[in-house]
């Protein structure tokens, strides 16, 4: 019998990963903790978590300290900083790493917002994090905007684990997975070892729904209220099968024979926005094999206690989901138009994190110097 709701979506499949980390958090054991008892298998990160972090982390005084008095500007503290949490992060979970060959026991670090759309600077930067972070179980951080899609491609084939992050439309996913492929092709051509090589694209769920619901709430009408909070489940679940899809292909097969993994899908924004909704919602209705699921603390400690796991919700449900997108777009929901406005305002969120990260250590820097 299983034990409980985390331990019955692991064996249906789905590897939880938790979107935060902290030194409180590493030092003190609750991540070991949470590994052990709450079925963790991955940590997440983002500027907003980092930012939260360092404003409220007695444990970053000493090394703050240290980097004033060595004379490092803020950029170099907040990456020295950073990484070596990630670091820390990472040895936690190697055992973890170790026992499911790869695939798990993962940390994420970003990088920094501001190059979103600076593809050059994205490539630079997501070399010198898996440098310095030096750990088989990191993977960097990549947004999937535009510019991303080249850095993604030249970070796979230069043999880097990738996150690939922000994605929201069903278009974009499928170049995700195309730069992926294509930076498993260079890897090969360089004579990297396929099988060490890891990704996750990152498909963002609760905030599709926020965006549709305010434009459902607009039209007003019983047929659009009717729709509502349906929409960015049913995008996923579309993800799972183009995923599907484009890994059961022939150019993803002749990498797969090669020794190459599946890029997973993974379940980002996972915590529910709207308090009418089940606040298990983006778990239960997001069961498929081979997918991550990151959740924020409060959805993970829902999940363990109420969560209903009734096995795979995913694979089934393609045509009904795409009922879904079809009657969305007959109202006058233009799902390009959401999509693009979410993956705009994912960046400039994440900037203005970055920046509260930059004013914070700026701050305690000034005050140790």
């Amino acid at each position: 019998m299983t034990s409980s709701p985390t331990a019955a979506l692991s064996e249906a499949g789905v590897s939880i990963w938790l979107d935060d980390l902290s030194r409180e958090r590493i030092a003190s054991g609750d991540l070991a903790r949470l590994i052990a008892e709450r079925d963790v298998v991955g940590v997440t990160t983002n500027p907003t978590i980092f930012a939260g972090a360092l404003a409220k982390g007695e444990r970053y005084v000493a090394q703050v300290h240290e980097l004033a008095a060595a004379g490092a500007d803020v950029d170099t503290a907040v990456f020295e900083i950073t990484t070596d949490d990630v670091r820390d992060a990472a040895d936690v979970f190697r055992p973890v790493y170790d026992r499911s060959g790869g695939f798990d026991g993962r940390v994420s670090i970003e990088v920094s917002p501001a190059l979103a759309r600076d593809t050059a600077g994205t490539i630079a930067e997501a070399k010198s994090l898996w440098a310095k972070v030096d750990r088989p179980n990191a993977m960097i951080k990549i947004p999937a905007t535009v510019e991303g899609l080249d850095a993604i491609t030249e970070a796979i084939g230069s043999g880097i684990s990738v996150n690939v992050t922000l994605i929201f439309s069903l278009e974009r996913y499928r170049q995700v997975i195309a730069a992926y492929l294509a930076g498993l092709e260079q890897a090969k051509a360089a004579g990297h070892d396929l099988s060490t090589i890891h990704s996750v694209a990152s498909f963002f769920v609760s905030r599709v729904d926020t965006e549709i619901d305010k434009r459902l709430e607009a039209i007003g009408t019983d047929a659009a209220l009717a729709l509502k909070s349906k929409a960015g489940i049913a995008n996923a679940r579309l993800a799972y099968e183009l995923f599907e899809q484009e890994f059961g292909g022939e150019r993803a097969a002749a990498l797969l024979a090669a020794g190459a993994n599946r890029q997973r899908p993974l379940w980002a924004s996972t915590g529910v926005k709207d308090p009418a909704l089940p606040d298990t919602l983006y778990v239960t209705e997001l069961v498929a094999p081979g997918v991550v699921n990151t959740m924020p603390e409060k959805t993970l400690e829902a999940t363990f206690d109420h969560g209903v796991i009734t096995g795979d919700t995913v694979t089934g449900a393609y045509t009904q989901a795409g009922a879904v997108l079809e009657a969305l777009a007959a109202i006058g929901v233009d799902y390009d138009d959401v999509t693009l406005v979410l993956e705009n305002e994912g960046v400039d969120k994440f900037i203005v994190s970055w920046n509260e990260l930059l004013d914070t250590v700026r701050g305690a820097l000034e005050a140790a110097r």
